[in-house]
């Protein structure tokens, strides 16, 4: 389900986890990686495909969210405003937020809204991991350099909440990885490459 108002979001939840990062971080191809499905989440080459807090049910009162990318593409000003309030009181409020999956372009890793979620993690006491995404598209010494940019970063806050790793949608590098901090956080195996039973 979509909720573009925080009153429309699940009562029933229990735990979930949020997906957050700019527009054409790659929210949407992580999430259809992650569960196996070609077009759970829609992809888009422009940028603020997503505009609603997308719920995704993973079992009874535990959801993944994919929320609206930062930046926004071709919106009016309005609307832009409406999306960072309703995303704030998310981030906020929300009680039942376990955790943040962050995506960070690995071309372009620590941009301003990286770095306030981040900040805003830390102080919330929020666990965030950040998936720098798009590693097929670098070198391994790329890659590398990418990694440790942002573990520096980590380092200064002191803060075993914060974690980072590589990631590809389209290679798969570092799903299992992805997998383990999700089942930490929903404290459940969540069963995703599982066969159904016969």
């Amino acid at each position: 389900m979509g909720a573009a108002k925080i009153e429309q979001i699940p009562e029933d939840s229990m735990i979930e986890v949020a997906f957050a990062g700019r527009s054409n971080a790659g929210k949407s191809s992580a999430l259809n990686v992650l569960t196996n499905q070609k077009s759970l989440a829609r992809t888009s080459k422009q940028p603020g495909r997503t505009q609603l807090l997308n719920y995704f049910t993973l079992a009874e009162g535990k959801y993944l969210v994919d929320l609206p990318g930062y930046g926004y593409a071709k919106v009016p000003l309005a609307v832009k405003k409406n999306w960072q309030k309703t995303l704030e009181m998310y981030l906020t409020d929300r009680e039942t937020l376990k955790g943040i999956v962050l995506l960070v372009d690995s071309r372009h890793p620590m941009k301003e809204f990286d770095a306030m979620m981040i900040d805003f993690a830390y102080h919330q006491n929020t666990p965030l991991h950040i998936l720098l995404t798009k590693t097929d598209k670098l070198s391994n010494n790329q890659k590398n350099n990418a990694k440790f940019a942002v573990e520096k970063v980590l380092k200064d806050y002191g803060s075993d909440l914060l974690s980072v790793q590589l990631f590809s949608s389209l290679t798969k590098t570092g799903l299992p990885e992805l997998k383990v901090q999700l089942d930490q956080w929903f404290d459940v195996e969540l069963e995703i490459d599982q066969e159904p039973e016969e």
